[in-house]
């Protein structure tokens, strides 16, 4: 943790470089326009080579273990709703725009990159993360529009209808569908560092088009400093708990050491790359700012990238005293 603290992560450098620019020089009339259609742009070209990485072969075996993709997906998508309705007593301290922004990042989809890379950390079963992190993702093409739909489609001025499914498909499983079907002649260009300059770059697009629109709107006038603590101290407590939930359902399911730390690095995480591109698409007709919906899932990622580290890194340290 320390080692990131010092280092920060450069995904959060261009996050927080976004929100300075945007709060400086926001995006307005026609440029915002075309710089929104340049970022959906960027957004289907992620997918794409989300789709050319991931090889066929690799999935076909991974979808065997039936059971830890189920739980996996059961923690993304059931527990994690389930819990985000629990919160709702939350609205007595912040506002109801803000609870909506942590209900949101309860219903979208695990990270893939991150949860492959903690969960070979920590020495568990890469492959079956691999498998259950990408099933997620395409998923949640669908998931995560049902979900909010049928749990924020009436709060908070929020006006969702089925077109929802039509552009996600067409932004995010289209993209992602010909990936696959052009593997072969682009998969090692998608292994590359092209991939992860696209994931980054997309993001940070999509942050400093929902800010300027905040700035724009002067919604940013109405958030408090208390606020943004509290949601740094929500997202720490929120990411131990399910950390803690994950392990202990997943043990008592009995499941194998590696399968468990799959389940807890796949399960516990919600995706950036994947849940800001769906609000850009899902909130935005609506009257609720998307720079306040976006702004609890920008915290939540970076303290999950932080907490999961220090958890990766001791189960590494635990297997390598067990070795000795």
């Amino acid at each position: 943790m320390l080692h990131r603290l010092k280092k920060p992560d450069p995904l959060i450098v261009l996050i927080l470089a976004a929100v300075a620019i945007a709060i400086i020089a926001p995006a307005r009339g026609t440029f915002a326009d075309v710089f929104g259609n340049l970022t959906n742009v960027a957004i289907a070209l992620l997918f794409f080579l989300y789709g050319a990485r991931l090889s066929t072969q690799e999935a076909l075996n991974g979808l065997k273990h039936w059971r830890l993709h189920l739980t996996i997906l059961a923690f993304t998508f059931v527990i994690y709703p389930l819990t985000g309705l629990a919160l709702r007593p939350l609205t007595g301290f912040i506002t109801d725009d803000m609870y909506m922004g942590i209900l949101f990042l309860t219903l979208v989809p695990s990270t893939v990159q991150s949860s492959v890379a903690f969960t070979s950390i920590a020495k568990g079963n890469v492959s079956g993360a691999i498998v259950s992190a990408s099933t997620s993702n395409l998923a949640g093409v669908f998931i995560t529009p049902v979900l909010v739909m049928l749990l924020m489609g009436t709060g908070s001025g929020l006006h969702i209808d089925t077109s929802v499914f039509g552009e996600i498909s067409l932004l995010l499983l289209a993209p992602f569908i010909l990936g696959q079907l052009t593997r072969r002649w682009i998969a090692d260009f998608a292994q590359s560092k092209a991939t992860k300059v696209v994931d980054r770059g997309s993001i940070a697009m999509v942050v400093y088009s929902a800010f300027s629109k905040g700035v724009v709107d002067g919604i940013w006038s109405s958030i408090s400093v208390w606020e943004i603590v509290f949601l740094v101290v929500f997202a720490a407590a929120f990411v131990i708990f399910m950390l803690w939930l994950t392990r202990f359902i997943s043990g008592k399911l009995g499941f194998s050491r590696a399968d468990i730390i799959a389940i807890q690095f796949c399960g516990s995480k919600k995706s950036l790359a994947t849940g800001l591109p769906m609000a850009s698409v899902i909130f935005a007709s609506g009257s609720t700012s998307l720079g306040l919906l976006i702004l609890p899932l920008m915290i939540y990622h970076q303290v999950q990238l932080m907490i999961c580290s220090v958890l990766a890194s001791r189960y590494a340290q635990e297997d390598e005293e067990q070795l000795h």
